[in-house]
C-alpha cells in the first residue's frame, strides 16, 4: 500500500489581495473558521498568515495570531504550521514576532531570496476595494524577497534550536534545493526534511511537469530517503501537479494563499472545497490522507502540547 499523503492547507496567505476574490478570508474570526473547516475536510497541517482585519492587508501582527491560533488549536489537532516569510517589505524581526511567540511545532521556510511578480495581476483587477492593494501589486516589480543565507541561518537558529520548531522548506526554483543541502551538509538541520517545491511563481521555477519531475528527482538525489516531499502548484496548475505528486509518492498542498478558484471559471468559496476535491481525487486512485498525529510522526514534530498557545 502506498502511504498516507499529507495535505497542507495554507488559508489565505500574503500574496493574493482581497480584490481577488470575496471569499479570501481576513479576519482572525475568518481565519479561525476557515482554517478549522479545512481541517475536518482532511487537512493534516494548516498554514497561517495573518492580515489586518479593517483592510486586508498582510499583516505580522502578534496580537492577530493570538486572536485565531488558540480557537483552532481548542477545535482541531491539525499541525498549525506558521508563516516565517510575512510579506514583502517586512524585517526579519517583523517576520518572527509571531512564530517567537507561538513556538509552533512548524514554520515555513524559503530557501533563497527570489523575484516575486505579482505586479502582473495588477491590470487584471477592474475595481479594487482598498488603496493599498494596486501598489502592492506593483511595488513587486522591483522588489525582491530577501532570504539570504544569514537570513535562513537566523530563522533556523531562532525557532529550530531556540524552540524545536520544524520547517516546511519552501523551495521555488532547483537551486534552493542545493541551498538546503548545504545547510543540510552543515548538521544545522536533522532529517527527516519536509520539502514543498513551489512551482508557478512568476519569478521562480515554471509549472511544467517536467520541471516537477526535476525538482522531485533531484530532492532524492540530494536527500534520499530523508525527505519528504509535497508540492505548492499556483492556479490553475494546482490540481493537475498536485495529483502528480501524490502519484510520484509525494504529498501536496492547496488552499486559497495559492490558488483562488476550485475549477475554471469558478471561484472556490472556501479552503475546504479545495481539500475535499483534492483528497476525492486521490481516493479514487486508491490513496489514504495522512491524520495529523501520522504526519507528526513521520516529520518527526514535538507536538502539539509544546507549543506556546
Amino acid at each position: 500500500m502506498p502511504k498516507s499523503v499529507i495535505i497542507s492547507c495554507a488559508i489565505t496567505g500574503s500574496l493574493h489581495t482581497p480584490s481577488m476574490s470575496p471569499y479570501l478570508p481576513l479576519t482572525p474570526e475568518e481565519i479561525a473558521k476557515e482554517s478549522i473547516a479545512a481541517a475536518s475536510a482532511g487537512a493534516a497541517i494548516i498554514h497561517l498568515h495573518a492580515r489586518d482585519p479593517q483592510t486586508g492587508r498582510p499583516s505580522a501582527d502578534r496580537k492577530l495570531f493570538e486572536a485565531f491560533l488558540p480557537r483552532i488549536k481548542e477545535n482541531t489537532n491539525a499541525v498549525l504550521n506558521l508563516t516565517t516569510g510575512g510579506a514583502p517589505g517586512m524585517t526579519m524581526d517583523e517576520r518572527l514576532a509571531a512564530p517567537e511567540w507561538a513556538s509552533p511545532e512548524m514554520t515555513s521556510l524559503n530557501m533563497g531570496s527570489m523575484n516575486i511578480g505579482l505586479f502582473a495581476a495588477a491590470d487584471r483587477i477592474k475595481d479594487y476595494r482598498y488603496d493599498w492593494e494596486k501598489p502592492f501589486l506593483d511595488g513587486t516589480k522591483a522588489g525582491v524577497f530577501l532570504n539570504t543565507f544569514a537570513d535562513i541561518t537566523e530563522i533556523l537558529e531562532r525557532l529550530g534550536k531556540g524552540h524545536g520548531c520544524r520547517f516546511e522548506f519552501e523551495c521555488y526554483d532547483v537551486g534552493h534545493l542545493y541551498n538546503l543541502a548545504w545547510f543540510a551538509d552543515q548538521k544545522l538541520y536533522e532529517p527527516p526534511l519536509f520539502i514543498q517545491f513551489c512551482v508557478g511563481i512568476l519569478g521562480g521555477i515554471g509549472p511544467e511537469l517536467d520541471h516537477m519531475l526535476h525538482m522531485v528527482r533531484t530532492a532524492q538525489r540530494l536527500f534520499g530517503d530523508g525527505a519528504e516531499w509535497s508540492v505548492l502548484a499556483a492556479g490553475k496548475y494546482q490540481m493537475p501537479l498536485a495529483t502528480h505528486n501524490v502519484l510520484l509518492g509525494g504529498n501536496a498542498r492547496v488552499g486559497l494563499e495559492d490558488n483562488l478558484y476550485l475549477e475554471r471559471g469558478q471561484l472556490a468559496r472556501s479552503n475546504a472545497d479545495q481539500v475535499s476535491k483534492l483528497k476525492r481525487i486521490f481516493t479514487e486512485l486508491g490513496y489514504n490522507a495522512a491524520t495529523p498525529d501520522e504526519a507528526r510522526a513521520r516529520l518527526r514534530l514535538k507536538g502539539a502540547s509544546q507549543t506556546g498557545f
